[in-house]
């Protein structure tokens, strides 16, 4: 445990809390305050889910939330109203700052970030907060950068990858690594690529630290496998993880006479193409569409899989794979990213070349037709995750770094 009287109050800012897809932010929250640390929350947009989908966490996290949506254009009005009165030099500072800060040359959507800064700036005065903490190095980042520019706080980032380093200077994410007084890198890799695109004197602000999983929370069983091998994919459809050609994988392990079911878990932008491929392709009779599932409907899936599959182009490291490797599912994914810190190549999981339909057929076809293969590297998955990826360390390594947050303005030596 913790000293926590020298624990400082923390403000999480989210673009979206809770979400479904990002399950890793209410278990970081949840045990950090185990920890004894006093965290309060506020989230850009609504949840993704009415209550009633939600669990009973999710539920008292949304009603606990500051939403800015909901506060909406009363909420604006009143914290540029507070800002204007109290501090009218730094308002104006920080919302002529926030025009070169919208995405490309839109000053507007800049401008509508300088707005949603007081507002969560209001909000962390009302808090008693002067540590911001902000996941993802896109929108809710530069509300925090604009934050800290009108309040003074301490800032820091959670920099997952791979979404910030597609577009480096329209996310303006040098200016947000200067500005930031601790970066938290959740690979290696994204530390590496943040160290590119920095100064070198920034780079002794950013720290490693992991997510991970509470590994007590999943069911450790290897598979001896069924006559139609079952294989699964969790996570949001999107160009990024690839489940078209998952798909179309999928089709060549049918045409060479390989018995399988293959279930897709999760929505997203890319449903209507993954729909066409499965039609396109005739394969409706091998692949079932689940839609998003909660964590309980999730462990269901893992408890009945063979092979966990993710063949993603970009990735920062997927919580989803720990699971499965908890669960004791081998997974065949690929190398991008920050994934090979996480699954080595005929060690901890299969790795397929990233874009290539046969690589991908071709290492679920080698984990179907060899149970000894399943059962070694699912072995081996498990240790690592204990090693390197567990979630009670991890987050506990995380509440160090915020340990030292002693005052606004101060970093983490």
């Amino acid at each position: 445990m913790p000293n926590t009287s020298r624990s400082p109050r923390l403000g999480y800012l989210v673009s979206a809390y809770p979400a479904i897809s990002h399950t890793f932010i209410l278990r970081e929250i949840k045990r950090l305050r185990e920890l004894g640390h006093t965290i309060v929350t506020a989230s850009i947009n609504r949840p993704d889910r009415a209550l009633d989908r939600m669990d009973a966490y999710e539920r008292q996290e949304a009603q606990n939330t500051y939403c800015l949506k909901t506060d909406g254009l009363v909420g604006a009005l009143s914290a540029l109203k507070f800002w204007a009165t109290i501090a009218p030099g730094l308002l104006f500072r920080m919302l002529w700052s926030s025009l070169a800060m919208g995405p490309g040359a839109r000053w507007w959507k800049g401008l509508a970030y300088g707005i949603e800064a007081a507002m969560v700036g209001r909000w962390m005065q009302r808090e008693n907060v002067k540590h911001l903490h902000v996941h993802f190095g896109n929108a809710g980042a530069t509300v925090g950068v604009l934050v800290k520019c009108l309040t003074g706080c301490h800032l820091s980032l959670t920099i997952h990858g791979p979404d910030e380093f597609d577009d480096v200077l329209g996310q303006h994410l040098a200016i947000k690594m200067q500005a930031a007084d601790v970066v938290i890198c959740i690979s290696q890799f994204a530390r590496g690529q943040l160290m590119r695109i920095s100064h070198p004197d920034n780079w002794p602000k950013f720290k490693l630290c992991r997510l991970g999983v509470d590994p007590s929370q999943f069911h450790f069983a290897l598979r001896e496998g069924n006559a139609v091998a079952s294989l699964l994919c969790v996570g949001r459809l999107t160009p990024a993880k690839c489940q078209v050609l998952l798909v179309q994988a999928c089709a060549t392990l049918r045409d060479a006479g390989v018995p399988f079911h293959l279930v897709i878990v999760g929505t997203g932008p890319d449903l209507e193409r993954v729909q066409q491929a499965i039609a396109a392709l005739n394969m409706q009779k091998s692949i079932t569409l689940t839609g998003a599932l909660n964590q309980d409907g999730v462990r269901e899936q893992f408890a009945q899989a063979d092979i966990f599959v993710l063949p993603s182009l970009a990735e920062g490291i997927p919580v989803v794979l720990m699971e499965a490797m908890s669960s004791g599912v081998p997974c065949v994914t690929t190398p991008v990213n920050g994934i090979p810190e996480l699954i080595q190549h005929e060690k901890t999981g299969l790795l397929a070349m990233p874009g290539d339909v046969d690589s991908v057929a071709e290492q679920l076809r080698r984990l179907i037709a060899d149970p000894a293969l399943r059962r070694s590297l699912a072995l081996a998955a498990r240790d690592k995750v204990l090693a390197d990826f567990d979630l009670e360390r991890n987050v506990a390594q995380l509440g160090r770094l915020f340990d030292q947050f002693d005052a606004p303005g101060k970093g983490v030596s």
